[in-house]
């Protein structure tokens, strides 16, 4: 009960309630659909990606695995927690595709992966026997097919091979021999496997094309290997190094000579320092990194490259935002005339393939028939020298990049009033200082987060370098590192270079990368806030 002052006690009306429109039965349904199928591809998804998971052992993965698709399962088939259900998509792909990434890079940079030591001890001494393995007086030799589990001209190679003594059919790879059933293959009277069941055996032609894997391809026994003979045959060999479980060390069967398991390098050494090539995977620690300071051979190519690299990615940053911005600048002007027309045209470098047109610059630079020397009457070993070679990527790196900074110039342009340099005008300022006080200050608000990500594009450019001079030209005491080499070249050449791959130095650098240019970016964007604080 209410009663109003001076009139009659009167009873309050209740609010009208608000009638929400039903759901459609059918959006809802059809919503429902579509999440159980998405929710049906996440678990097919796991179940797949278990298997390798389980084959391999990684228990720590498979759990991981479980957890992440029971945690998705729970938070979509509930109708709680609403807003982790817009969050969770984004966070699980930042998750697999930036932050996996760099803590694999960063767990291989403290390892010696590489060429030679990509697998276990135990995977390093299996290789080690096979690829010592001769044949030797009384050999055992089978009649031999070559297979594949897969297609003919690229998959796994297998031997299917014919005991001569007891007619037994076997499978065998890289990872050992297997009998067959004799009823799952079809064998000649010459004891040559013309048919089995889940092989695709290879006739006489398509086992040539692949003459060098056959040859290569060795299949570990007790004490030895099962090696090709040619493309008919195959002979048990015996390994001429074997390993010593008792003295843990890989012993020569004809010379004696012994090389010893070193925990620390991942490897079999000898007694005068020399290493058996195939090794095997082992934490390092800090000597990936350390190796850049230290080794002579290193740290100086890396300090010039590195130097290199900053003036590359200054250079090509700010030369293409002084020349984009005059540019822009220039036909801001009402006054000029054709001006749509020019943009049109300044801006066809951005539009054409940037990987086509180093190609052609390179060509143009050629010293014997290039452009550049044709048209200006000149013998300049442009790619040839340190120096104008580096003069040669930052031109072609300003023809390619201007067009970008014009646009962005000319959109920040038009977004900043035309009253501020019209008043700018009428305090006496002249057109200089106008652009200096005023419009330059606004621009490089809007452009400097731009710039900051041009930097590190610029810095990490891989086809800049690697289409126009692939990282050259070389010193002829310094294959590995040349005058243009940037850290991402240099790094890639360390990688898959034809000395042999070293993924954990290769890594290694890219940590020095990954911090040189996170520090730069967050250092000028800290710059970037306090202009916008002045500026706001």
């Amino acid at each position: 009960m209410t009663t109003q002052l001076g009139g009659p006690a009167t009873r309050a009306l209740p609010a009208p309630e608000k009638k929400v429109a039903p759901e459609p039965r059918d959006r809802s349904l059809a919503s429902q659909i579509i999440k159980i199928t998405l929710l049906g591809l996440v678990v097919a998804i796991a179940i797949w990606a278990s298997f390798p998971l389980i084959e391999n052992k990684a228990w720590i993965g498979l759990a991981l695995l479980a957890a992440t698709t029971a945690a998705l399962l729970y938070l979509y088939l509930t109708p709680r927690h609403i807003p982790a259900k817009y969050l969770a998509p984004g966070t699980l792909l930042l998750i697999v595709f930036q932050v996996f990434p760099v803590l694999y890079t960063a767990s291989t940079a403290f390892t010696n992966y590489g060429d030679g030591h990509r697998g276990t001890k135990q995977e390093a001494v299996v290789a080690i026997q096979t690829a010592s393995v001769t044949q030797v007086p009384g050999s055992i030799e089978y009649a031999l097919s070559v297979a594949t589990t897969g297609d003919p001209a690229t998959g796994p190679l297998v031997f299917l091979i014919t005991d001569p003594a007891t007619r037994a059919v076997s499978a065998g790879d890289a990872g050992g021999l297997r009998k067959l059933d004799p009823a799952d293959v079809t064998v000649t009277s010459a004891g040559k496997v013309t048919a089995a069941d889940g092989y695709t055996v290879l006739t006489f032609g398509q086992a040539s094309l692949r003459s060098k894997e056959i040859t290569a391809l060795a299949v570990p026994v007790d004490g030895g290997a099962i090696r090709s003979s040619g493309l008919s045959r195959a002979y048990e060999g015996k390994a001429g190094r074997v390993y010593d479980a008792g003295c843990d060390c890989v012993r020569d069967t004809t010379t004696g000579k012994t090389w010893t398991a070193d925990g620390k390098v991942g490897a079999f050494v000898g007694e005068g320092g020399d290493r058996l090539a195939q090794g095997w995977k082992v934490s390092v620690g800090f000597s990936n990194f350390t190796r850049v300071v230290t080794d002579p051979d290193i740290s100086g190519p890396f300090l010039r490259t590195l130097v290199w690299n900053f003036v590359f990615a200054i250079g090509s940053t700010g030369g293409t935002f002084v020349l984009g911005m005059l540019v822009a600048v220039s036909l801001h002007s009402k006054r000029v005339r054709g001006r749509n027309l020019y943009r049109v045209l300044l801006v066809l470098p951005y539009a054409m393939p940037a990987f086509a047109m180093l190609l052609v610059w390179r060509d143009m630079f050629n010293k014997d028939f290039g452009l550049i020397n044709t048209f200006f009457g000149t013998d300049v070993d442009w790619l040839g020298q340190p120096a104008t070679a580096r003069i040669a990527v930052l031109l072609v790196q300003l023809w390619l990049g201007y067009p970008y900074m014009f646009l962005v110039t000319t959109g920040a342009l038009q977004a900043i009033p035309a009253e501020l340099s019209e008043a700018s005008r009428i305090d006496g300022a002249g057109a200089w200082q106008s652009f200096r006080r005023i419009v330059l200050p606004l621009l490089m608000v809007a452009l400097t987060p731009l710039l900051i990500s041009s930097f590190a594009f610029n810095f990490n450019n891989f086809n800049a370098i690697y289409l126009t001079t692939e990282g050259g030209p070389f010193a002829p005491d310094n294959p590995a590192n040349g005058a243009t080499d940037l850290l991402i070249t240099y790094t890639y050449r360390l990688a898959f270079g034809g000395s042999g791959a070293q993924y954990g130095y290769a890594a290694a650098i890219s940590i020095f990368i990954f911090l040189i240019v996170g520090t730069i970016s967050a250092i000028a964007f800290r710059r970037t806030r306090q202009q916008e604080e002045v500026y706001a």
